[in-house]
């Protein structure tokens, strides 16, 4: 199918779901969901409504996935639910890689002359089929400060998986919820149904019983007490992967994740001694530096995450913090002796990712840094990828907590605030009780 008759499918789409709100005389310019970390596995698991009648999903929130997928096996019920007939219009949007018939009990999941998609759990890198179907999906509006009403999109487009794919997941999740760069994926299908701008800022909070926040649409984005992050971010580029990361994909499909350029690493606002090709992403999708919110600490190659470290470590005991032994998974601990507190946690050598320009830094403060393991025990929060890693630099979620990240994906840029902590304020500030 040429590019043209695919862009005409996917305005048509977008008419159908902008249409199908069912809500003529109210449409939100923004949209917002909480996401909470998991004790148990550090996942961030967000909630929303999906089905008729309405059921609460509970989804591991995935930055890079391709779109949303849900365990049909398991009870699955909705007058509302819609396979995609093969070859239709919606196969073409969601890049559907088969068709076919399920020779069963007709069921959610289990259709005859229907496209399939290949969900992906990139926690146990596996992949497996699964039917592409509509459901009813329902959001929250918000102005930015307060959640206001929900509103439906009665046609959205997701993948159905069978039961065995939630394995590796935080209890009580029915899937994963894919923010990638696909026409498929959360921001896009959602900005599409209300015609807002194909924005989204996810702020996730380090705390266990308090949530964060994903908002879709642009700013405000408010925090306790009445602070504006999107008035005050950082931009840098986002960058297309070529080559697809997922754990299964078909020729020529880009990668969905986001990945920005970083150009250096300094600690303590001095530069460590990189092989910087490793930071460029090569013909075969190899390198680079993708943003993660699947990988629970930031994941180094191997000489990357040697620099750092001995960097770090040189840092620390100029100031009289002594390393200790090491403590799974963390291979570089200290005593927290001679560690003071501060606003920005844990008063410890700065590091700092230098983007594309040497004033557009991305600081991590020892609240991002350091894991405390015990009383005694600090733990700088960065793990060992290996020498041949796909990636070069994952930065994972607990480098993301207290920081507002916000994906324009028109521009194809990154909104970034460092840790909201030197603001007094943080990501679990977003005021969810009063509606607006």
């Amino acid at each position: 199918m040429s590019s043209s008759n695919v862009q005409l499918l996917f305005f048509s789409f977008l008419l159908i779901l902008s249409y199908s709100s069912g809500q003529p005389s109210f449409r939100p310019s923004a949209l917002v969901v909480p996401v909470r970390k998991d004790a148990a596995t550090s996942q961030y698991v967000t909630r929303i409504n999906q089905r008729t009648p309405l059921v609460q999903e509970n989804l591991v929130v995935d930055v890079g996935g391709r779109f949303l997928w849900v365990d049909c096996d398991n009870n699955y019920i909705s007058s509302t639910y819609m396979p995609a007939r093969c070859r239709s219009a919606l196969c073409s949007l969601a890049r559907a890689d088969g068709c076919g018939d399920c020779f069963g009990p007709a069921r959610p999941g289990c259709n005859n002359n229907t496209c399939g998609v290949s969900p992906d759990n990139p926690i146990t890198r596996t992949a497996t089929g699964g039917e592409l179907a509509t459901d009813l999906v329902q959001v929250r509006s918000t102005d930015g400060s307060n959640p206001g009403r929900s509103v439906n999109v009665t046609r959205y487009l997701f993948s159905c998986a069978p039961t065995f794919l939630l394995q590796g997941l935080a209890s009580g999740v029915s899937g994963m919820a894919g923010l990638g760069r696909t026409r498929v994926g959360l921001p896009t299908q959602l900005a599409s149904a209300f015609s807002f701008d194909r924005k989204f800022a996810i702020c996730l909070s380090s705390s266990t019983t308090s949530d964060g926040v994903i908002f879709f649409g642009d700013g405000p984005y408010k925090f306790l007490p009445n602070i504006d992050v999107s008035q005050s971010l950082t931009t840098t580029r986002l960058f297309i992967n070529p080559v697809s990361t997922a754990s299964s994909s078909t020729q020529g499909e880009p990668s969905a994740e986001y990945f920005i350029g970083v150009s250096s690493i300094r600690v303590n606002n001095n530069s460590i001694s990189l092989n910087t090709s490793l930071l460029s992403i090569d013909t075969e999708g190899n390198g680079g530096t993708k943003i993660s919110t699947v990988n629970p600490y930031t994941v180094l190659e191997t000489s990357i995450y040697n620099a750092l470290t001995t960097a770090f470590i040189n840092e620390a005991a100029a100031r009289n913090i002594t390393r200790v032994s090491s403590v799974a998974p963390f291979d570089v601990c200290f005593s927290t002796t001679n560690v003071l507190s501060t606003r920005v946690g844990p008063s410890v050598p700065s590091i700092e990712l230098v983007l594309e320009s040497e004033s557009t830094v991305w600081m991590i403060t020892g609240s991002n840094s350091m894991v405390q393991v015990n009383d005694n025990v600090l733990c700088l929060g960065f793990v060992n990828g290996g020498s041949n890693p796909r990636t070069s630099v994952v930065i994972g979620g607990y480098q993301l907590e207290n920081n507002l990240l916000q994906f324009d994906l028109a521009t194809s840029n990154l909104g970034f605030s460092s840790t909201l902590l030197g603001r007094q304020t943080t990501c679990a500030n977003f005021n969810f009780t009063t509606s607006a």
